[in-house]
């Protein structure tokens, strides 16, 4: 998830782990310990854009990073403070809740977290989009509230608890929102006679109304988008070939197994002014259907200097971010 919605989950845990004793300084340190599985961000500065998008909630979102840094953050925390309000324990655990609970809410989104570090295996429940009002805002307006009161006032204790509630419950009811959606994705799938392998439903950005789908096919990918406020219809997917054979001889680069990996299979391979590119398909695109630019996680390949095959992820432009939203919009409420 954003920073932002982090930094609420983190301040908001760190209240109910030890706010009666500390008051807002569980907030501070509770938020702090929200952000820190990020800084794996970090690693582009060190590392081409391949490397660096493996090593995302990686190591920094899994369980053992949480139990191997809580004791450390929190005998650290405990030497600034001189009271005896919480000592060392009281910190550590505040700091696992602050890692973990990152980790757990980014788990479901759609590049999933790798919770079981050193395993391969990604947890992702594809549910929320990385940045939701719905779910921040209102957590967000709750724990300000609860910042008002004193630690020891029952108030601090029951606003913050209610941003907790309605934050989960909202969680909770994406993921009923998300079988809706595909259901209906599923059902114009059978309608249209389209057989296909395997399906992802995700949220658009910034809701939990409008739903895209992902559809395997033997040779090629449709994306189809359902709006829970559409009027019974018959849903068009777009289709794109794999064009896997695109590759050629560069299919036996070890490059390619780990793009393929990091896309987990989502992907086509696309030529477009005698450039080659590597399309992932798990974030969708620059728009919606034939406005659609090209896909939001998409790497050139190219040979260098020493004939290595090198793969440059490609910028996004942020002049296109506002019309593209406007179409969403009004995509949400049901305008095709």
């Amino acid at each position: 998830m954003d920073s932002l919605t982090q930094i609420v989950l983190g301040a908001a845990v760190g209240q109910a782990a030890i706010g009666k004793k500390v008051g807002n300084k569980a907030m501070l340190w509770g938020a702090i310990a929200g952000t820190i599985p990020d800084l794996d961000v970090l690693a582009k500065l060190f590392f081409d854009s391949v490397t660096s998008n493996e090593l995302h909630r990686g190591f920094s979102h899994s369980i053992l990073f949480s139990i191997l840094m809580a004791p450390i953050l929190g005998w650290l925390v405990s030497k600034i403070y001189k009271n005896k309000e919480a000592d060392s324990k009281d910190w550590t655990k505040l700091m696992f809740l602050g890692l973990f609970t990152h980790s757990i809410l980014d788990a479901f989104t759609t590049w999933g977290t790798q919770l079981f570090w050193p395993l391969d295996y990604k947890v992702a429940f594809h549910n929320i989009f990385v940045a939701d009002p719905l779910y921040t805002v209102p957590f967000l307006v709750f724990v300000l509230i609860a910042m008002l009161y004193k630690r020891t006032n029952p108030k601090r204790r029951f606003f913050n608890n209610l941003g907790l509630y309605c934050s989960s419950f909202y969680m909770l009811l994406t993921l009923v929102l998300q079988r809706i959606a595909e259901f209906n994705f599923t059902t114009n799938l059978e309608n249209q006679h389209l057989t296909y392998n395997q399906i992802q439903t995700r949220p658009t950005p910034l809701n939990s109304i409008l739903w895209t789908a992902n559809i395997e096919t033997d040779k090629s990918f449709l994306i189809g988008y359902y709006s829970l406020l559409d009027e019974p219809d018959v849903i068009n997917f777009t289709e794109f070939p794999k064009n896997h054979y695109l590759l050629g001889e560069a299919k036996n680069d070890p490059l390619i197994p780990r793009l393929i990996k990091l896309s987990e299979g989502w992907y086509t391979i696309e030529s477009d002014n005698d450039k080659l590119y590597f399309n992932d398909l798990r974030f969708g695109q620059l728009g919606m259907g034939k406005d659609a630019s090209r896909f939001v996680f998409s790497y050139e390949l190219y040979y260098d200097q020493n004939g290595n095959l090198q793969a440059k992820e490609r910028e996004r432009n942020v002049k296109e971010a506002s019309p593209m939203l406007k179409k969403l919009f009004s995509r949400v409420l049901g305008n095709k």
